[in-house]
């Protein structure tokens, strides 16, 4: 089963700017809470980050082992990062980010595009799957808009 969730986000900074803050795997601390759903980015290859850096995210409900697979500077930049479940038997959840950032007459246009794969042993959940994945990109362009645009809380 494999569905795709798109999001998109204006933000009035430099294009360049809010792809740098997107490629920094080594500084998404400085502007992403941990949440439920996303415990924070660790075991990053070291800098720079490029095609072929690997780091791992831990949550609750498993662990991604993510892969940068393509970086064009300062326009896209593509994750694999399957997860794999708690408990383990439950199976793995492939997916694939791709963000996006473009120049707008009043900054950027960032897209977050996610690939998803849901096993089919839990495609009963897939409704459930999907809706916290879509969150989840919602929250992450939310903070990306506030740390680059400099508001408070960022």
């Amino acid at each position: 089963m494999t569905t795709t969730i798109e999001r998109h986000v204006d933000i009035a900074a430099s294009p360049v700017a809010v792809f740098e803050l997107v490629a920094d795997l080594h500084g998404y601390g400085r502007w992403l809470a941990s949440s439920g759903d996303y415990e924070g980015t660790s075991e990053i290859s070291p800098p720079p980050v490029a095609v072929g850096t690997t780091y791992v995210e831990h949550s609750r409900r498993g662990v991604r082992h993510g892969m940068v697979i393509a970086v064009a500077r300062p326009d896209v930049i593509a994750f694999r990062q399957p997860m794999t479940l708690r408990p383990r038997l439950t199976g793995t959840i492939d997916s694939t980010v791709t963000m996006s950032v473009s120049a707008t007459a009043k900054g950027a246009r960032v897209t977050r595009t996610v690939e998803l794969g849901i096993p089919r042993r839990i495609g009963f959940l897939r409704s459930v799957v999907v809706g916290r994945y879509t969150r989840e990109s919602e929250r992450m362009l939310a903070a990306l808009k506030r740390h680059a645009e400099g508001a408070p809380g960022a």
